[in-house]
């Protein structure tokens, strides 16, 4: 044997005997394949010593079993279209000091792969058979033994036995997903579909999916996410879209609702419940996804985990639901969110209990070879990181696919966690139809048209075992082909394409309000009940220690309570209590949310011995409940989840923070594709709420500027709610506001980091019980309108920085005038204010953002035309901000010197 390759097959048995003592002293404290077989041997129980007993050949069988546990995926047969693996060094007996003449010898570790005392060859057999077939196990890195042996013994004892009738559906659905294809491209001549063929095994592998989850675990929910791979066909042959309503979107017709531009069929999104193969009702949903591939799986995980929180009692560990996500291979090893979204599985405030992974392989990018799009030997490599198991499976063998499947529902429910199954397939036309693969792939693609199609491999298969008959298949197809050719001449007739909202019955309380948003909206809560909530969320309980400077934050805020004051923090806290105290749920999500990124929350606390507190819980018995939970520094992954969780719960309060507003930036995907666009292309209603901590104050470009002027390009037919608050109280009506409105739209608010604690920056508790928001806000300062002359607007903290100057220099003749909503804009009651200044002379936009960014171009854009604005910036820049604080006091001294010249 090669030196090379001695490692496998050298042992020393006074390390051996060293490892049992540990093992007996702890299971865990060794390396779990030794740990697994010291299991399956019991040495202590006869008393005598290990070496005596187990000769070396046993221990070189155990070394062979040990490496088709840890090796056998790398020689299995699960390329449909490429031959088996070949693999250095290999599973020859010669690589493990053993050889043909031990074949019929019998050994005692045959009884840990659950055969008893066998052969050397029925052990080999036995090995081939479970790591070497059709599927490829993974599982070997996982650090927990017992889970490793449950996954063996689910190997070593499956003997699933499929019935005729069982076969016969197989096969019916194999049928469906090619037919459905080659029906599209028949009548549909060149247009996208992204076909599933290749990977055509996936249809009875969710059919199977769905009835045996219902059957044995009486699971009831499914979500799913996939991108545009194969979609179309499981929209139609899985989720039972009408063919019609399909047939309508291949032929272009126009929207019913001509206030909706919609999207590509191949993104749309889908709710159904429908009767598994074994008769049980499952609601299924199918998240809409754009192109950015993996964007879905935070959105998925999220509407899960409400879902868990809402319907499902908080159980995150229930049976009731499943998230699904179908990766693309080339995705799926590409992209970042899929890290972001496997490091949320395990954690308290984002876990699903667990979510099975299907990745439609076919082994190229849109004209990218694997070789040439991830350095890992799997796309599914990334399922180490968390120790999720992967089977890599033949996709042209659908019994093998379904057993896979049985095996990942058995695994998520056992143990909660995400497990993978890779289906290896192809792809028989280019990325999309039209597509020509031979420019890039040709030898590829000369293989790929030789090669027979699932269905008929399978179909050959069941005539073999006399399943079924010519007449039978003749019979089966010619059904199918019917039921398409009568929806196509039906979809003719249809005058329409109508948009199929997602979630409907979730939101069929809240409009959708396009044209015009609703005026003033009753925020206001009885001032007494303030006080009393704010005794309650400000009081520590005092029969706990804690730290010296928290006792001081919540002394401070219970004096100013009774001089009837509150700050930025204390606002917030109360918009959050007031809405619990009227049964509003909140989830409040995000990087250091708990305290709060400028230790300005603290909503909640900590006792010395680190007990964590959350008052907000405390205030009433009927009162709704408040989460918080510091993310993981993730921006796309996180916000795409808690966008998720929005999703499916209108009546939930959901927000989420980011550490510095210019830390959104990670997550724009989201933004662009979900949160400002969802409602036009999906008819998808949302009401997340974004705290974005912005403004200048000398911290540098990178904590400046949450990019105010990239969500006003998004804006449109009233989409969003874009808002940048100036008080204590408008901020509190502000969130208040969002839940007592009768529909929802995304709320994004450019929140202040030196105004937490400016002494300016206070309301009165009569602010928050009788007013109303505000979404401009006149100069409260302003004695007499006809000794005014000029008219400074601005937005947020620069109007406190206007205000010291004015002070400062004891001026009287300037107003100022905050555009605290900045979307949808009240154009109407800006003029009115002006008009009320009728010896104005001139009218200035001021801002501290270079004049390139911030509000400047949309306020010209909405304005421009009808007031004659004087800009006051810096000058343009590529930067948000200047990286010396002395060149920020510079720059920002400039502008109010200028501002009141």
């Amino acid at each position: 044997m090669n030196d090379r390759y001695s490692f496998l097959n050298t042992f020393h048995f006074k390390h051996i005997e060293f490892l049992y003592k540990k093992y007996k002293e702890d299971p865990n404290s060794i390396e779990s394949s030794w740990s697994a077989f010291f299991h399956g041997f019991d040495f202590g129980k006869e008393n005598y010593k290990i070496k005596n007993e187990i000769n070396k050949k046993e221990f070189l069988v155990y070394n062979l079993i040990h490496n088709y546990r840890k090796r056998g995926h790398f020689f299995t047969n699960t390329n449909p279209i490429k031959k088996k693996k070949k693999h250095f060094p290999s599973l020859d007996l010669k690589n493990f000091g053993l050889s043909e003449k031990e074949l019929d010898i019998y050994f005692e570790i045959g009884k840990i792969i659950g055969l008893g005392k066998t052969s050397l060859k029925n052990i080999i057999n036995r090995l081939e058979k479970i790591y070497c077939g059709s599927i490829g196990i993974e599982y070997m890195y996982i650090s927990n033994p017992e889970k490793i042996q449950w996954i063996e013994k689910w190997f070593y004892e499956e003997k699933i036995e499929f019935s005729t009738e069982e076969k016969k559906f197989f096969l019916k659905k194999l049928n469906e997903a090619i037919a459905f294809e080659n029906f599209i491209h028949n009548r549909f001549v060149g247009q996208k579909r992204f076909s599933i063929e290749g990977n055509e095994s996936a249809l009875p592998a969710l059919e199977e999916m769905i009835a045996y989850a219902s059957e044995k675990y009486l699971t009831e929910d499914f979500i799913i996410g996939m991108s545009h791979r194969g979609r179309i066909n499981i929209l139609s042959n899985f989720f039972k879209k009408n063919y019609s309503q399909i047939f309508i979107e291949f032929q272009g017709k126009k929207y019913k609702e001509k206030n909706f531009s919609g999207d590509v069929k191949y993104h749309l999104g889908f709710s159904k419940k429908r009767k598994t193969r074994k008769g049980k009702y499952v609601k299924m949903n199918l998240v809409p996804n754009p192109s950015h591939l993996e964007s879905v799986d935070a959105i998925v995980e999220g509407i899960t985990r409400a879902k868990i929180d809402i319907v499902y009692n908080r159980n995150v560990n229930s049976e009731k639901i499943i998230p699904i996500l179908i990766h693309g291979d080339a995705a799926l090893s590409g992209q970042g969110i899929v890290y972001e979204v496997l490091q949320l599985s395990k954690l308290k405030g984002y876990k699903t209990g667990g979510t099975i992974h299907i990745v439609i392989n076919n082994q190229i990018g849109f004209t990218t070879n694997y070789t040439e799009g991830r350095s890992s030997i799997y796309c599914t490599d990334v399922a180490k990181t968390i120790m999720a198991p992967v089977l890599h499976v033949n996709a042209d063998d659908v019994e093998s696919v379904v057993r896979a499947i049985y095996f990942a529902v058995d695994f998520r429910m056992h143990y909660h966690e995400d497990v993978f199954i890779d289906l290896l397939g192809y792809r028989k036309y280019g990325h999309n139809e039209g597509d020509e693969p031979r420019f890039t792939q040709p030898s590829l693609y000369k293989t790929i048209s030789k090669h027979p199609n699932s269905y008929n491999l399978y179909r050959k298969k069941l005539e073999k075992e006399k399943i079924i008959n010519n007449n039978d298949v003749k019979n089966m197809e010619k059904e199918y082909e019917n039921i398409l050719d009568t929806k196509y001449r039906e979809s003719n007739n249809i005058k329409w394409n109508v948009l199929n909202s997602f979630l409907e019955e979730e939101w069929k309380d809240f409009p959708i309000i396009k044209e015009k948003v609703l005026e003033e909206i009753d925020t206001r809560f009885s001032f007494e009940k303030i006080i009393r909530i704010s005794n309650q969320i400000f009081s520590l309980p005092k029969n706990k220690k804690f730290f010296k400077k928290t006792e001081f934050i919540f002394q401070k805020r219970l004096d100013m309570i009774k001089k009837e004051l509150v700050d930025w923090s204390m606002a917030e806290l109360l918009s959050y209590g007031t809405l619990l105290y009227e049964g509003i749920h909140i989830r409040l999500s995000g990087e250091d949310v708990a305290r709060g990124t400028f230790s300005q929350r603290h909503a909640v606390i900590k006792t010395e011995e680190e007990e964590e507190i959350i008052l907000l819980n405390q205030i009433c018995t009927k009162q709704g409940k408040i989460q918080i939970f510091n993310s993981p520094l993730s921006e796309y992954g996180v916000l795409g989840f808690d966008y998720g969780y929005a999703m499916y719960s209108p009546h939930v309060l959901t927000l989420w923070e980011a550490q510095f507003g210019d830390f959104v930036n990670g997550g724009q995907i989201i933004i662009d594709q979900y949160i400002s666009s969802g409602e036009e292309k999906w008819k998808i209603r949302n009401g997340i709420v974004l705290l974005l901590p912005h403004g200048y104050e000398g911290q540098g470009p990178e904590h400046s500027s949450a990019r105010i002027e990239r969500y006003l390009q998004l804006c449109a037919n009233n989409n969003l709610f874009v808002v940048n608050c100036s008080t204590p109280s408008n901020f509190y009506h502000l969130i208040r506001r969002q839940m007592k409105l009768k529909y929802r739209k995304p709320l994004i608010i450019f929140t202040p980091k030196s105004l937490l604690r400016n002494p300016k920056c206070l309301s009165t508790i009569k602010d928050l019980s009788t007013g109303l928001f505000q979404e401009i806000l006149d100069d409260p300062y302003v004695k007499d309108v006809k000794r005014i002359t000029k008219l400074i607007f601005c937005s947020g903290k620069i109007y406190y920085d206007l205000l010291n100057q004015k002070e400062s220099i004891k001026d009287e003749k300037t107003a100022l005038i905050r555009i605290e909503q900045i979307y949808p804009l009240k154009t109407e009651k800006i003029q009115r204010i002006i008009e009320k200044y009728k010896n104005q002379k001139k009218i200035f936009w001021v801002q501290e953002e270079p004049e390139n960014m911030g509000l400047w171009s949309f306020i010209l854009r909405k304005l421009g035309k009808v007031i004659s604005f004087n800009l006051i910036s810096p000058s343009e820049s590529s930067s948000p901000s200047t990286g010396s604080y002395l060149d920020f006091l510079m720059i920002q001294k400039k502008i109010l010197k200028k501002a009141f010249f």
